[in-house]
């Protein structure tokens, strides 16, 4: 959910409306399908490809996100997904989308395929998917990066909520947690993103300055 906030905070930035536009999702597991469901609902984005490690499946026409999930709990993986041609996992990389969740594993976008990525935003739901290097060469090639401790921040950010309720022996409703999430998602993500026009440099980047300077600030 912290994901789909940053990225559609992104998207305001760039001036893209998201509705109707493309994903695909690298890894199916927790992250990548409530990426999958999340990003339909809040974002109106179209489910084009999904892979997990037996491999992915396409369709340009669109995939039922809920359906998806569904056969991937039912059988335990994405093969034969009725009305879906097979992709692997390097190919749904490169595919021409609007946003791309790598949510799979580490080193998966290399200085090797980095060249190849077309998507227009990257949200990184899993931990390192991005080589130091690759991140040069698609900051280079203009695709917007969300980097993976920011984007994947959600749910450390509500197990934080958790603790506050806890020491307060006061519970929110749910949908309190999710308009405080947002919130905070929301504000990390501009204060990244002025970092990132203040000093010139790539999203990764932005975000270790923001984070190494709050950390030298509570250690004076």
């Amino acid at each position: 959910r912290g994901g789909i906030h940053v990225t559609r905070e992104a998207a305001k930035i760039l001036n893209m409306d998201l509705r109707g536009k493309t994903m695909a999702i690298q890894g199916f597991g927790n992250a990548g399908q409530y990426a999958a469901l999340l990003g339909s609902e809040i974002l109106g984005l179209k489910l084009v490809a999904a892979s997990d490690s037996k491999g992915g499946i396409y369709n340009s026409k669109g995939l039922d996100p809920k359906q998806v999930v569904e056969h991937k709990l039912n059988t335990g993986s994405l093969e034969g997904f009725p009305g879906a041609e097979s992709i692997s996992n390097e190919e749904l990389l490169q595919l021409d989308v609007t946003v791309l969740f790598p949510a799979a594993l580490e080193n998966v976008i290399t200085a090797a395929n980095a060249d190849r990525i077309r998507c227009k935003i990257s949200c990184e739901l899993a931990n390192g998917p991005t080589t130091p290097e690759a991140d040069e060469i698609l900051h280079q090639n203009k695709v917007f990066v969300l980097p993976d401790f920011l984007a994947n921040a959600g749910g450390v950010t509500v197990s934080y909520f958790e603790q506050v309720q806890n020491a307060y022996n006061f519970y929110w409703p749910l949908q309190e947690i999710h308009e405080r999430l947002d919130e905070k998602m929301s504000r990390a993500f501009h204060g990244i993103y002025q970092m990132y026009l203040q000093e010139k440099v790539n999203m990764r980047q932005a975000a270790y300055l923001v984070s190494v300077a709050r950390v030298a600030e509570a250690c004076k």
